[in-house]
C-alpha cells in the first residue's frame, strides 16, 4: 500500500513544484483557503500525519524554511513513515488522544496527495492526473469517511455530477468540491 502513497504524492509533488509566487493569493476550491493558505494547511497537519504512521502523538506545525522545501522534505518524511506495513495496521492517533484505525489516516494522507494536489492544480491552472489504482482507492476512501469529514466540516456537501463521471470527478464530488470550479 506504501506504493499507492508514493504514486498519490509524485502527481502532488509536480504540481507544488509549477507554484510560482504570484500563485500564492490565486483562490482554490476550497474557499477558505488561498494556495498559500492551503500549503500552510498541508505543512501544518502533515507532522502529525506522518506521526500516525508510527504511532506517535504528534502535534501539529510545519518543518521550518522555505515552504516549497519544507513541503518537498514533509512528503518525504511521510512516505518513509508510512512505508512499513505495520503503519497501516492497528489504531493510531493523529496528535491528540483519540484514536483511529491505522488504514483510515492512511487513507487520509493518500487523500490529501489527490485532493489537495488536484485543489492546487485547478488554483493555478495545472493539470492533474493520477493513476487509476490510486484514484479508486481514493474514491472509496472518501466514500468510507463522507459522512464522519462532513460532521467534522472537513468536508462540503456532496457536488452533483453524472453517473457516467470519471471516478476523479465522483471522488471530488463526494468530497464537496465542484469539478467543474475554476479560478
Amino acid at each position: 500500500m506504501s506504493d499507492l502513497m508514493a504514486r498519490a504524492a509524485a502527481p502532488f509533488l509536480e504540481i507544488v513544484g509549477n507554484i510560482e509566487p504570484h500563485h500564492l493569493s490565486a483562490p482554490t476550491p476550497c474557499s477558505e483557503f488561498d494556495v498559500q493558505a492551503l500549503i500552510d494547511h498541508f505543512l501544518h497537519w502533515a507532522p502529525s500525519l506522518e506521526g500516525a504512521a508510527r504511532k506517535e502523538a504528534v502535534a501539529p506545525g510545519a518543518l521550518p524554511g522555505p515552504w516549497s522545501e519544507a513541503l518537498k522534505t514533509q512528503v518525504a518524511r511521510t512516505l518513509t513513515a508510512w512505508r512499513p506495513a505495520s503503519a497501516w495496521e492497528g489504531m493510531t492517533t493523529m496528535g491528540g488522544s483519540f484514536e483511529l484505525p491505522a488504514d483510515l489516516v492512511a487513507g487520509m494522507v493518500i487523500g490529501e496527495f489527490v485532493l489537495h494536489g488536484w485543489d492546487l492544480a485547478r488554483a493555478t491552472n495545472q493539470h492533474a492526473e493520477w493513476d487509476a489504482d490510486v484514484v479508486s482507492y481514493v474514491y472509496a476512501e472518501v466514500a468510507r469517511s463522507a459522512d464522519q469529514g462532513r460532521s467534522m466540516g472537513v468536508y462540503g456537501p456532496e457536488a452533483s455530477v453524472s453517473e457516467n463521471a470519471p471516478i476523479l470527478e465522483k471522488a471530488l464530488a463526494l468530497s464537496g468540491r465542484s469539478p467543474s470550479w475554476s479560478a
